[in-house]
């Protein structure tokens, strides 16, 4: 057997055991180097956001006014100035928020007191009662809308000024009566007309 078949014969038996071996080490090796490297990049992708700069947040009571306790508004001050707007405006929204509650309450009554009574005069009772209730409601509702008129004319900044005449409105009669469009000489003149047309 001469020196090239042997050589032909070590190509063709391929690499050694120990060689084989070293070769399968050193590729897993490598593909668990790129495994780390890969996993490297998704723990930086996980990270990323951590690493990003946060905006610092605004605090929640920005542009709220907080008035001093048992604060009334007063003549001497600015007429309509932002603690007369924000005045107002709380009282406005807690007049809403209590006829929101007192409607939750009479349809919770009206729910419960659906059973039929088997007297005529207590049938006709309870009849008469929720005939009230609904009506009273009715009113309720429109208040509402005219509460929600007055809170966007205090955003629109014409709250408190009469509709008619463009006078200030004044502040006891806001006070009395916050949803008020005409002043206390036009509101007179209003129902003074709508009497003489009733007469007529």
């Amino acid at each position: 057997m001469g020196k090239k078949d042997r050589i032909v014969s070590a190509k063709e038996a391929g690499p050694k055991p120990h060689a084989k071996a070293n070769m399968n080490g050193q590729l897993n090796g490598a593909l668990n180097g790129r495994g780390k490297a890969v996993e490297g990049k998704a723990g930086a992708k996980k990270q990323a956001p951590d690493a990003l700069p946060r905006r610092p947040r605004a605090p929640a009571a920005a542009g709220i006014i907080v008035l001093p306790e048992g604060y009334r508004p007063s003549e001497n001050e600015p007429f309509m100035n932002e603690q007369h707007k924000a005045y107002f405006r709380n009282k406005l929204v807690a007049w809403k928020e209590e006829i929101v509650r007192q409607n939750r309450e009479t349809l919770q009554v009206l729910h419960e007191d659906s059973a039929q009574h088997a007297d005529l005069a207590d049938r006709a009772t309870s009849e008469t009662d929720r005939a009230l209730e609904l009506r009273a409601r009715d009113r309720q509702r429109k208040l509402i809308a005219k509460i929600d008129a007055a809170l966007s004319r205090i955003e629109e900044g014409t709250y408190g000024y009469c509709e008619e005449t463009g006078e200030p409105i004044g502040l006891r009669r806001l006070d009395a009566r916050p949803i008020a469009t005409l002043s206390l000489e036009a509101q007179e003149r209003h129902e003074r007309r709508e009497k003489v047309f009733r007469e007529d």
